[in-house]
C-alpha cells in the first residue's frame, strides 16, 4: 500500500510580510519527500492543488493521502474526488511534520476549540481506570470479536519498542444500553488521545478527549481524591508507555463483550 502524507499552508515571510505564499510539501512513509511547490495566496485553490498532484496519482498511483491540517483538508477531498484518490484526515502524520519543523519551525502548530461536553445521552454508568501488559494487548484485543476496534499498527508497542512488562494504562466505560451508541459516536469522532486535567490537585478533575483534527471533549469528570490520586498514576504511567494508552467500552463489568477499543497517543498539532 502506498500511503502519502500532505500539507498546503500559508507561510509568512519574516522579510517581507506582504509576501504570502502556500506551501505544498508530499511525502511518503519513509521520510522521502515526494513533491515541494509553492504559490501566490491569489492561487491557492483546489485547481492550483489538482494540477500540481495529476501527473504525480498517475505516476505513482498512491492508495491513501494523509492530511493534518483542518485549513486545507477540504482542498485535498476535492483532488481526491478529482483524481480518483483517498484523502484521510489524521493527526498521525509524524513524519510529515517531523519534515516541517525542520523547515519552517513555526508551521506546526494548530488553533484548538475550548473542550465540549458530549451529549449526555451518550453517557455511560460507570467508569475506572486499568491497565493492560503490553506484551498481551494486541493478542489479546486483536483476537476479540470487538464490533469497533482501532488499533494502529504503527502504535504496536513492539514497534515502539515498549518492554512486555510495561503496564499501558486505560479507561474503562461500561455503557450499559448505550454502549454501542457511546462507541459510534467515538469512532465518528476519531479519538487520539484521553488526558487528565486537574481542577484542584489531589482532588477533583477531568479526562479530556482529544479527537478528530483538533478536536477536544470532555469525557469525565469527578470530584474525588482517591480518583484523581488514580488519574495522576494514569498520567505516570502512560510516560512508562511512551504515550500509549486505551479506551475501552464495555456494556457492563462482567467482562464477557466488549463493545469498542482504542489504542491512543498524544499526538502535536
Amino acid at each position: 500500500m502506498i500511503i502519502w502524507q500532505a500539507d498546503f499552508y500559508k507561510h509568512l515571510s519574516q522579510e517581507n510580510e506582504q509576501n504570502t505564499t502556500w506551501n505544498l510539501i508530499i511525502c511518503n512513509q519513509k521520510s522521502k519527500i515526494i513533491h515541494q511547490a509553492s504559490c501566490q495566496q491569489s492561487e491557492a485553490n483546489s485547481n492550483w492543488l489538482i494540477k500540481e498532484l495529476d501527473y504525480l496519482v498517475k505516476e505513482y498511483s498512491p492508495d491513501i493521502i494523509k492530511v493534518f491540517r483542518p485549513q486545507c483538508l477540504s482542498l485535498f477531498q476535492l483532488v481526491g474526488e478529482t483524481l480518483g484518490v483517498k484523502i484521510e484526515g489524521t493527526r498521525r502524520t509524524p513524519i510529515l511534520k517531523q519534515i516541517i519543523k525542520e523547515k519552517y519551525p513555526n508551521s506546526i502548530k494548530l488553533e484548538q476549540p475550548p473542550p465540549q461536553a458530549i451529549p449526555e445521552s451518550l453517557w455511560g454508568d460507570k467508569w475506572r481506570f486499568a491497565a493492560f501488559k503490553a506484551g498481551d494487548f494486541f493478542d489479546y484485543f486483536s483476537d476479540r470479536p470487538i464490533p469497533i476496534k482501532d488499533l494502529p499498527k504503527p502504535l504496536n508497542p513492539i514497534n515502539l519498542g515498549v518492554a512486555s512488562n510495561i503496564n499501558i494504562p486505560g479507561v474503562v466505560i461500561y455503557g450499559g444500553r448505550q454502549s454501542m451508541f457511546l462507541a459510534r459516536w467515538l469512532a465518528n469522532n476519531q479519538p487520539v488521545a484521553l488526558n487528565y486535567i486537574p481542577t484542584e490537585i489531589n482532588q477533583s478533575g477531568g479526562l479530556i478527549l482529544e479527537s478528530g483534527l483538533v478536536d477536544r471533549w470532555v469525557l469525565l469528570t469527578f470530584e474525588d481524591s482517591e480518583m484523581a490520586q488514580a488519574a495522576q498514576q494514569y498520567e505516570q504511567q502512560k510516560e512508562e508507555s511512551q504515550g500509549l494508552h486505551f479506551l475501552l467500552i464495555q456494556p457492563d463489568d462482567s467482562g464477557m463483550t466488549q463493545t469498542g477499543i482504542w489504542l491512543l497517543k498524544q499526538e502535536e498539532i
